[in-house]
């Protein structure tokens, strides 16, 4: 038995959907949506490098995925149509968000809201 944890056997970027959709070793299949990947992204940038130093960014309802870069055999680099690629997605961290997206999501809206964002982009 290996340590290591649930492992990908595919991902499948749906463009035109917006959606990673990943299947693990373990038979768990989650599709998840290119903005809650952004705004989860595991980058310093967003996530501060201490514990409630993340970053509750807005205004990424309609950003897209350009590609998916393999990053050895533990991670891959999101490329965002909004030209965000510094966090590395490792299959842990990917099968996390997977878990608990039904957690993670709420709690985002409901930061937003309370700092006045929004998931659309302003016009003008």
């Amino acid at each position: 038995m290996s340590d290591r944890g649930p492992w990908p056997t595919e991902l499948r970027l749906r463009r035109a959907e917006k959606r990673l959709d990943i299947t693990f070793d373990d038979g768990r299949q989650f599709s998840l949506p290119a903005e809650y990947l952004r705004v989860e992204s595991p980058s310093a940038e967003l996530q501060g490098h201490g514990a409630g130093e993340k970053a509750i960014i807005g205004e990424r309802a309609h950003v897209g995925i350009l590609a998916l870069e393999p990053v050895g055999n533990y991670a891959v680099r999101i490329k965002f149509d909004d030209l965000h690629d510094t966090g590395l997605f490792s299959w842990d961290y990917l099968y996390q968000l997977g878990v608990e997206y039904d957690k993670r999501w709420p709690t985002y809206l409901t930061a937003l809201a309370a700092r006045g964002l929004s998931r659309e982009p302003r016009r003008g």
